[in-house]
């Protein structure tokens, strides 16, 4: 282990504090921080741990993933509890953290199902959609610079690990992205309220990428425009609408069925 890091001034310190600020902290060190036992697990089995920050009194606790570490070559830096509690971003941190590499987030998307966020703001939705992905197998996330940080502490949370295994791009033009799409073969489904039935929409495509719009104004003109087809669940209660990551939920496991149904049951979305 590397020696004890006590202080809360170090300059180390304040630079993984910086860390759980805005994105531009994020990006001009290429790191972001992992926090707690679950998210550093999946950081050491991604193999995308650069550092496992452990405090002081918790090696036992955490025999388990510091030999992960120890054995993949990745140094661990005890720190104070004060220390650990001035990086983290929850109150009350489990006494583990991993600082990790900010990938790349301009690399092109292969996947037969891609989820286009634009200018969703809220953390937790992005982080659920990133999560909801994960559980269906190999679909990817395109977002726009509006969109909440997916390597925020609160995505992350609400990722549960799924940024590790999601490839995410960033669109900075999202028509200019959609007609690529379309060029390469992507049928465009739009979540709009003023679409057509969702589960009477014809046959899906090999690929499709589903668009779902901010929280608020949903999606602009000009993406809706581009669309192939603009698509609405079935809102026979009173709300109007439903959670942007609850909405694109379900379209997703819909598209898995129909192509569970189509006989495709080796290949998820």
């Amino acid at each position: 282990m590397l020696p004890l890091l006590s202080s809360v001034h170090n300059p180390k310190v304040q630079a993984w504090k910086a860390l759980n600020g805005p994105a531009k902290e994020r990006r001009c060190q290429g790191l972001f921080l992992a926090e707690g036992e679950h998210m550093a697990g999946e950081a050491l089995k991604a193999g995308c741990c650069q550092t496992l920050l452990l405090r002081e009194d918790a090696a036992e606790r955490y025999a388990a993933l510091i030999g992960q570490a120890e054995q993949a070559r990745v140094p661990v830096q005890p720190v104070s509890e004060s220390v650990l509690a001035a990086v983290c971003d929850v109150r009350s941190p489990q006494g583990i953290a991993a600082l990790c590499p900010l990938p790349s987030l301009t690399e092109r998307l292969e996947t037969p199902v891609i989820v286009a966020l634009e200018d969703v703001q809220d953390p937790g939705n992005v982080g659920t959609v990133l999560r909801t992905l994960d559980a269906l197998g190999a679909g990817g996330l395109l977002i726009t610079p509006g969109c909440a940080d997916p390597f925020s502490p609160k995505t992350l949370r609400a990722s549960m690990g799924a940024v590790f295994r999601v490839p995410v791009c960033l669109s900075q033009c999202l028509p200019e992205t959609i007609r690529d799409l379309h060029a390469q073969g992507y049928r465009s489904l739009a979540g709009a309220l003023d679409g057509t039935p969702f589960y009477a929409r014809p046959a899906d495509a090999e690929k499709t990428v589903l668009l779902i719009g901010n929280e608020g104004a949903g999606l602009t003109e000009a993406v809706k425009a581009l669309a192939m087809q603009k698509v609405k669940l079935p809102m026979r209660g009173g709300a109007e609408s439903l959670n942007a990551a609850v909405a694109c939920a379900v379209m997703l496991y819909d598209l898995e069925r129909r192509r569970l149904e189509d006989g495709d049951a080796g290949t998820s979305l």
